[in-house]
């Protein structure tokens, strides 16, 4: 968004009195989450949805934020709401869950472990509008540069087969198939290796296919209900069937490539796209075509809050990730944390939701337009 656009037509200015559960929030847990974009501006001077953050500005809002961190009582609330305006998505919205899974892993090929997850390609890139071919097709985000020109990859049915073996990306073996796609569902784990030591590994790239969700394809054929189909209800079934397994794999053309992540501790959160550690409760995956990366997202919904005793989900969140699954204005997807709890919480989440953006007012002048 430029300077003097209006912010577009599908947010609506509200009061934070208007928010439900606001109040209740903790203000100082949203305020740290915040204070993460500081230590990376680059996020927050993105010129997206929303217009970007002048760097004297910036730095004026971190400074004002950090000073509200260490005064405590109210000041996280006052300084929200007294730096912000909200603007509420005006569509309904829904969210999902999703979380880190902590598995047993191999950095060699075993017996027991023999299911691999693959490092990028070389060659591997998005396409934007700088590179696309002419004859690109629209539903491809990525290719492969092979000799100056950018090619299709492979997708999920053509790599099980064997498509990329010669080239050795295995980066470290699973020992069960369906946490393995599990794994390119979630795009990050934190594995325990055979020999005792710890390792975590993220997102490196896609093939650039489009996303297929496998349990909506087993509701289309009447194996069940969405119901029936959060994330543990998948996995039951993909045990329960494993001569079915690998065909419904492979109806998903989309597959994930990963790294190692060694940037961070390995108690901290995974690394999402926006390259910050995810926050549990407090970081949001969106589509960042709707929704840029840093903004400040505050979700209303019925889902249940297991950290707090006041029930509903009502909280501040920063949009720091994204996920193939997630598209469109109202679409987010709540990092729950990692390991087996938090993908039980993670597999019962979904719900309507309402999403609001926090707009900084040092960008906004009258009736909503963007200041020069």
């Amino acid at each position: 968004m430029v300077p003097g656009q209006r912010i577009p037509d599908r947010f609506e200015a509200i009061s934070f009195s208007s928010l439900p559960g606001w109040l209740n929030d903790d203000h100082a847990a949203a305020l740290a989450g915040f204070l993460r974009l500081c230590r990376k501006p680059e996020i927050l001077t993105q010129d997206t949805v929303f217009p970007s953050v002048a760097a004297a500005d910036l730095q004026k809002l971190c400074n004002d934020a950090e000073k509200a961190a260490k005064s405590g009582d109210e000041a996280p609330r006052d300084f929200f709401e007294s730096r912000f305006t909200p603007h509420r998505i005006a569509q309904s919205g829904f969210v999902t869950g999703y979380f880190e899974p902590e598995l047993a892993a191999s950095r060699v090929r075993t017996e027991i472990f023999r299911y691999p997850l693959l490092k990028k390609p070389e060659g591997l890139e998005a396409i934007t509008p700088e590179n696309r071919p002419q004859d690109w097709p629209e539903t491809l985000s990525h290719g492969r540069r092979v000799e100056g020109r950018v090619t299709e990859m492979p997708d999920r049915s053509a790599i099980m087969d064997g498509k990329l073996d010669p080239e050795n990306l295995e980066l470290v073996w699973l020992a069960d198939p369906i946490d393995a796609y599990f794994v390119h569902v979630q795009g990050s784990a934190r594995l325990r290796l055979a020999d005792g030591s710890a390792m975590r590994v993220g997102y490196a790239g896609k093939t650039g296919h489009p996303y297929t969700g496998i349990a909506r394809l087993l509701v289309t054929r009447g194996e069940g209900t969405p119901e029936d189909f959060t994330a543990a209800g998948l996995r039951a079934w993909l045990e329960a069937h494993p001569e079915e397994r690998d065909q419904l794999f492979r109806q998903n053309r989309s597959f994930i490539f990963f790294r190692e992540v060694d940037e961070i501790g390995v108690n901290d959160g995974p690394v999402g796209a926006a390259g910050l550690p995810l926050v549990a409760g407090r970081s949001l995956a969106v589509d960042p075509s709707f929704i840029p990366y840093g903004s400040l997202v505050f979700v209303a919904s019925a889902l249940k809050d297991h950290d707090s005793d006041d029930g509903a989900f009502q909280r501040l969140m920063v949009a720091d990730d994204t996920g193939s699954a997630i598209k469109g204005p109202a679409r987010g997807d709540i990092f729950v944390g990692s390991g087996q709890t938090a993908g039980a919480i993670a597999g019962e989440i979904r719900h309507k939701a309402d999403f609001t953006i926090l707009v900084p007012n040092i960008r906004l002048g009258p009736a909503g337009v963007a200041a020069d």
